[in-house]
């Protein structure tokens, strides 16, 4: 009977290793006398254009834990339309263990949502979230509303939405932007999954008058300060977001520039956070040494994980900032 249990018990142990899906991005198996890293999540965002399943082509499934697809609303009669290719795309994110979201809202989000979230019309709205995510088997609802959309309807309208997608064991998750904090109450706060801290867009083409880097490393650690420490929110709830994109700041340049597009463009400016084009103007963006340095940031302070805005900005190979991500990690 001993070595019956004995026996049971290192089974029981090898199915438990073994049966761990990837709900998020695992560490290495650490060496004799180290400290196992835990695990730690890596959103990414992917915009919900053309072909959703043809466009998933360029992301590595293997270094991420969540995928965010950006953005999915109705139209003014509450109707969310077809998504080509997201049923496809479930099932190859399920197939890769990865989790998969609707975002929804944006940054220039309809109008009319304002109108859907008040009292009367809030049900429908969010019978029409729920719809969708049984309709292409997603894993729950990223809120991304911004700016004056975070009004007085925003924490009934979460309420309301978190109590229909527990009931089916779904996520809900937010971006949240720290400029505007204090539109967001505690108790809405309190009911998201993850919160991914938008810690960037510090400045942009929307201020000429303020040339300068939009996510600097300073500022990611005052934003992700000000959401554990003056918010009081728990660190491993908290998704610290990475730009994989840059902006121009000049007479003669473009106003905005993806990292792939970047360094295809400019080599030499993978190692670097500007890029000088004289006479014309000045490229600010996260090279490869500040992404390491924010993500190792975030695992020093237990974060749930970082977030990256978005996949397809991203360059090929050994210039990846998510294969950095991913080493940074392990």
């Amino acid at each position: 009977m001993k070595k019956i249990k004995i026996l049971s018990r290192v089974l029981c142990l090898v199915l438990l290793l073994s049966g761990c899906g990837k709900s998020n991005v695992k560490a290495s198996a650490p060496e004799e006398g180290q400290t196992p890293k835990r695990a730690v999540n890596v959103v990414g965002y992917m915009f919900a254009s053309g072909d959703l399943l043809a466009q998933s082509a360029g992301v590595d499934f293997s270094k991420i834990s969540h995928l965010n697809i950006a953005f999915l609303n109705p139209d003014a009669s509450g109707t969310f339309g077809a998504v080509t290719g997201l049923a496809e795309l479930t099932k190859k994110a399920h197939d890769n263990h990865v989790k998969i979201l609707a975002a929804f809202a944006g940054g220039d989000p309809p109008a009319y949502l304002k109108e859907m979230m008040k009292a009367d019309k809030r049900k429908s709205l969010v019978d029409g979230l729920l719809n969708l995510t049984r309709s292409y088997n997603l894993d729950g609802i990223d809120v991304d509303l911004e700016g004056d959309f975070v009004n007085e309807d925003y924490e009934a309208f979460v309420v309301e939405l978190s109590a229909a997608l527990k009931k089916e064991n779904k996520l809900m998750t937010a971006a949240v932007a720290t400029w505007n904090s204090a539109a967001y109450s505690d108790k809405a706060l309190a009911l998201f999954d993850l919160i991914n801290i938008m810690a960037y867009d510090h400045t942009g083409p929307w201020r000429k008058d303020q040339p300068g880097p939009h996510s600097a490393y300073e500022d990611a650690v005052l934003d992700f300060d000000h959401w554990q420490v003056t918010r009081k929110l728990p660190a491993e709830k908290l998704i610290l977001g990475l730009p994989f994109y840059g902006y121009g700041f000049g007479p003669d340049i473009a106003q905005d520039m993806s990292y792939g597009a970047l360094v295809q463009t400019y080599p030499g400016a993978e190692k670097e956070d500007l890029w000088v084009l004289p006479g014309k103007g000045t490229f600010y963006y996260n090279g490869i040494p500040t992404i390491r340095k924010k993500v190792a940031f975030a695992m020093k302070r237990k974060a749930g994980g970082v977030m990256i805005w978005q996949l397809l900005g991203d360059a090929a190979g050994e210039y990846s900032l998510l294969n950095t991500i991913h080493k940074e990690i392990l």
